[in-house]
């Protein structure tokens, strides 16, 4: 950071921390009616402003050199080996590499480095890092008794007494060391205690860091420690020797100025002069694409906007592509609505880096450099015609040796199962899957996932595990998908913010999208070799989903990735309901009754149940609840071919289960069916018949008649299955 000062009526204050330098300042006083000798004072002040110069030119990291950093993203297309970036965090300490048993462990909770005691208190290290440094994102959630009582403590270059002391929630996101959005909890809708806490001020160090975390109700209580607390802690080393100023509570205040600066232009950024303003429209058919090219030197693109109208808007934005080249080399390649945070539905938000206005527009401002030319392209994969617009804001720009092109790749998962072994049990079913692999020299910068769930349970208990230059075990492993994107608790109540967004949670808990975005500035990963991007497919239930993912990255030209452009992907047709993956087909003799395609309910909720040790087929059923009587359900199967079945279902009875009457197509199957059952959960088999049913679809209708007298209110149905045997 170059030398700063301010030049009073009295005295210059630099921004440089020397005590015995500052208070000679303080004493060399521009007081003309008291100075006796300006001009040597003059001399004096010269002489000690060129030391500070000198030793400021050193490349000094201070707390206002990180928040430039963080006003200036466009410094982050400048390759700079200075420092790694790694991860403390709670992980569950049974895994300990990926080629060991306990790789996808679970207690990713209250796990620390060690216990100390300090002044008679018991304090768990939750970081301890030697050499120079800078802590760049604390999270952390609490669940259980007292968890919130905690009190988290700085200790800096080995003093004894913390620099910073306070209630955990309180110190991350509260707003007593910085205001909103460096301090904050997300999200706003959810009730406090479900919130996930965000602090975004760099805590920079010199010598060492010590974070600790004292909770008197922590204890060890049937094999695990309680109550839970969860940390990720993303930090800077820096190289050996690297100056580094240590954070202090005189710091803090000094940078206050700075402070209320970055979070403004975090929040609403600064608009950039522009050199030229470009934009194209049209309506591209099948194949179509709309380019624009721009051939000048020392310039970047800081501005991307795109709109899209189409019929069937949702297929559009997945199917029409964005696709940029620089310098004739494609490093973006990505549906338009998953690169701007929107999945395939237009959900608000607003990031540092992009944004979704309520008239469907979307932008984006990463800068993105090149040395000769660019062509941003906007390619029609799908099948329809779509109406696209187009804008490109280039700016002023320095091409340097160590200018990185920007990069963003995509690819899904496409109605893939969550359990990469069926038979399977206790949850070892799960696996990684892979943003990305850059092989290269570049930085990391954030990713985002469009996830559509298809049953009423959790898809994202899975870790981050980011690999780094050739590493066995990865320098950044977390404690589950909700926290490395900065919530807590599989929640899906939206929230957007600068570094960290879910415009939409509605697949968190029930089949539907979910959309979550991290966006990285100081966190931002440098690699020199190459890095390996991960997270784990940690579903709580076998089943099925679409996971498509995206991630942003800045590398040099010669550089190769894992992921490339997959036309036939971007033509799937997305998922809107459950039956877009699971489809109601009737094969080898039965259809699961989750998958039945409920398309009319007259009350109560309808969902899929996932629960082991019932003796359901794939441990889940179809679910109604809270029906009234003579409330009707109605669903569909496909059968394969016409012909004469005998039919049974398999229904669930329990003690708050109703009686029922089960037609199909028009004609009674079972006239009466009591689900009441005192002694636990159990699945029957009902018989419903012999009858002849033709190719195609058929129609299958639930009705409540009401519940048995020892039964409680609730009047629930079940289906786990329908079987059909062809005579």
């Amino acid at each position: 950071m170059p030398f700063q000062f301010h030049i009073t009526e009295y005295y210059i204050m630099p921004y440089f921390n020397s005590k015995s330098l500052n208070k000679y300042f303080k004493n060399c006083i521009f007081n003309r009616n008291k100075s006796g000798n300006m001009k040597r004072n003059k001399l004096l002040i010269l002489f000690l402003i060129s030391l500070l110069g000198f030793s400021c030119n050193q490349n000094t990291i201070t707390l206002e050199s990180l928040l430039n950093d963080m006003l200036n993203p466009d410094n982050i297309s400048y390759f700079n080996n200075s420092f790694n970036v790694k991860q403390f965090s709670s992980f569950d300490r049974k895994s300990v590499g990926p080629d060991k048993e306990n790789w996808w462990a679970n207690a990713d909770y209250t796990q620390f480095l060690r216990e100390e005691k300090n002044k008679g208190r018991r304090e768990f290290v939750m970081f301890d890092h030697e050499g120079p440094g800078a802590i760049v994102r604390f999270w952390m959630t609490f669940a259980g008794n007292g968890a919130t009582e905690s009190i988290l403590r700085f200790y800096i270059d080995g003093d004894d007494e913390p620099v910073i002391e306070g209630n955990a929630p309180e110190v991350l996101s509260g707003g007593i060391l910085a205001p909103e959005p460096l301090s904050i909890s997300v999200s706003p809708e959810t009730e406090y205690e479900r919130r996930g806490h965000n602090l975004y001020l760099p805590i920079p160090f010199s010598e060492s860091c010590k974070v600790t975390i004292e909770c008197d109700s922590v204890h060890f209580q049937d094999g695990y420690w309680r109550p839970s607390l969860y940390y990720n802690i993303n930090y800077r080393e820096y190289a050996e020797g690297t100056k580094v100023e240590s954070f202090s509570k005189e710091i803090l205040e000094r940078a206050n100025p700075l402070i209320s600066k970055t979070t403004e232009e975090l929040i609403n950024p600064a608009k950039i002069s522009e050199i030229d303003f470009v934009k194209k429209s049209g309506e591209l058919a099948g194949s179509d694409e709309l380019s624009i090219k721009l051939m000048q030197k020392n310039t970047a693109i800081n501005g991307l906007k795109v709109s899209l109208d189409a019929k069937n808007i949702n297929q559009a934005l997945r199917s029409t592509v964005l696709a940029i080249s620089f310098d004739g080399k494609q490093t973006v390649w990505v549906p338009a609505g998953d690169f701007f945070g929107t999945g395939y539905q237009v959900f608000l938000s607003k990031t540092r880096f992009t944004e979704v206005d309520s008239d469907g527009t979307l932008s984006s401002n990463w800068i993105m450099p090149f040395k000769d030319s660019v062509k941003v392209s906007l390619i029609n994969y799908g099948d329809q015609n779509v109406k696209v617009g187009l804008e490109v804001t280039p700016v002023k720009y320095k091409w340097k040796k160590s200018s990185m092109y920007f990069g963003s790749a995509w690819h899904e998962y496409y109605q893939k199962s969550t359990a990469k072994d069926e038979h399977l049990e206790n949850h070892q079913w799960h696996y990684d899957v892979n943003y990305v692999e850059l092989k290269g020299k570049g930085i990391y910068v954030g990713d985002a996932l469009t996830v559509f769930n298809t049953v009423d349970a959790w898809w994202g208990e899975g870790d981050e595990k980011i690999y780094v230059d050739g590493e066995y075990f990865p320098s950044s492993i977390g404690t589950g998908t909700e926290d490395y994107y900065g919530y807590a608790w599989c929640r899906p109540e939206k929230f957007s913010t600068p570094f960290i967004a879910q415009p939409t949670g509605a697949g968190n808990f029930h089949p539907g999208m979910s959309v979550n975005m991290r966006y990285r500035i100081l966190d931002a990963i440098p690699f020199s070799t190459e890095i390996k991007s991960d997270i784990e497919m940690w579903h709580w239930v076998k089943t099925k989903v679409n996971y498509a993912m995206t991630s942003y990255w800045y590398v040099f030209p010669d550089f190769e990735s894992n992921i490339e452009p997959d036309v036939e992907a971007v033509k799937n047709p997305v998922a809107m309901v459950r039956s877009d993956i699971y489809k109601p087909i009737v094969e080898n003799g039965f259809v699961e009754g989750e998958h039945l395609e409920v398309f009319t309910v007259s009350g109560g909720e309808v969902s899929t149940q996932s629960l082991s040790d019932i003796g359901w087929s794939g441990d889940s059923q179809l679910w109604w609840r809270f029906g009234k009587l003579n409330d009707e359900l109605i669903a569909k199967f496909i059968l394969p071919e016409d012909g004469k079945y005998v039919i049974s279902a398999r229904l669930t009875k329990a003690i708050d289960y109703g009686i029922i009457k089960i037609e199909l197509n028009g004609e009674p199957v079972l006239n009466s069916f009591n689900g009441f059952y005192n002694d636990g959960v159990i699945a029957v088999n009902a018989n419903l018949g012999t009858h002849f049913l033709s190719k195609g679809e058929n129609i299958l209708k639930i009705i409540i008649l009401g519940k048995d007298n020892k039964a409680k209110d609730g009047n629930m149905v079940g289906i786990d299955l329908l079987e059909f045997e062809k005579l």
